[in-house]
């Protein structure tokens, strides 16, 4: 090989490991731009949970999809004038509710274990949820004006409605129906399950991450990160709580891209089901994943 070839060859060389090099720290920069750490929100929510150690304290808010395969099979047989009248004997008979106003009393029993805040009378749950009263509906002009009366209520019940924010003008029955009906796609059994009462919760609020701890899952309230010049005011609470022992699976699968989106069905003793999709990168997933690992269910391959 002569000295040129060989300087040739080496200018190449040297092209390659630059190359690869410049490479190398590029993946670098991306992969600490994309590391996260929940350590703020593990310093706000800690505080709440006594005797429990905190493993995961999700980043962003949990949503509940709107495919599921149960679910499109059961849309695949609702003719679409039932969907868009939502008349509520339509309703009943769907969701097989033979009497509403069991059916009512049901739907609190998961809520009662999900929030004892419901145990109280009814203003003093909704203040003590920090929920404000419900807004009066706005006067129509005089002349439709038409009179209503609330509906009378238990003080539970009066509790119940303040804290989801459902009129007093209508059954609970009706408008829990409702809220059945257009999420049935996404959870199983009825709103008197653990996978109705999570529902519910998030039907409600937004913004809400999940947190998981040695002994129980949680539902939180608790607004996104500020940047980092901004003073953290954030004031978490705890919306909905179910012991760990209550779940009996959960199956987990990343989105198309596994960057951004874990999806988990959560499956309750129960029998019920929800389907939720969290937002999150690659090290949120990864501590969520590991702070389940005792839970049977399938995870996503790494």
């Amino acid at each position: 090989m002569t000295s040129g070839e060989r300087g040739r060859l080496g200018r190449f060389t040297d092209a390659v490991l630059g190359g690869a090099r410049a490479a190398r720290d590029k993946t670098r920069v991306l992969r600490d731009e994309f590391r996260t750490s929940d350590e703020p929100e593990r310093a706000l929510v800690a505080p709440l949970l006594p005797g429990q150690e905190l493993r995961y304290v999700g980043l962003g808010p949990v949503r509940a999809p709107q495919t599921h395969k149960a679910g499109r099979q059961l849309a695949d047989v609702m003719a679409d004038e039932f969907v868009d009248s939502l008349d509520p004997k339509v309703l009943f008979g769907l969701l097989n509710i033979v009497n509403p106003v069991v059916w009512v009393d049901a739907v609190l029993t998961p809520v009662r274990l999900a929030a004892g805040v419901l145990l109280l009378p009814g203003k003093a749950g909704a203040i003590a949820a920090g929920v404000p009263e419900a807004a009066e509906p706005e006067p129509a002009p005089p002349q439709q004006r038409v009179q209503r009366d609330p509906i009378p209520l238990t003080e539970e019940q009066e509790a119940f409605r303040a804290l989801f924010r459902l009129s007093q003008y209508r059954p609970l029955a009706e408008q829990l129906a409702e809220i059945a009906h257009r999420r049935r796609y996404v959870f199983s059994g009825d709103l008197a399950t653990l996978a109705g009462s999570l529902l519910l919760f998030l039907e409600r609020y937004s913004g809400t991450p999940l947190a998981v701890t040695d002994t129980h899952l949680h539902l939180l309230r608790m607004g996104p990160r500020p940047d980092a010049d901004r003073p953290d005011r954030r004031q978490p609470r705890v919306l909905w709580s179910m012991r760990r022992d209550r779940v009996a699976r959960v199956d987990s699968e990343r989105g198309a891209t596994g960057l951004v989106q874990l999806t988990s069905t959560i499956v309750f003793n129960d029998g019920s089901w929800i389907r939720l999709t969290q937002p999150a990168l690659r090290d949120d997933q990864s501590r969520f994943l590991t702070a389940i690992h005792d839970l049977p269910g399938q995870r996503p391959q790494t």
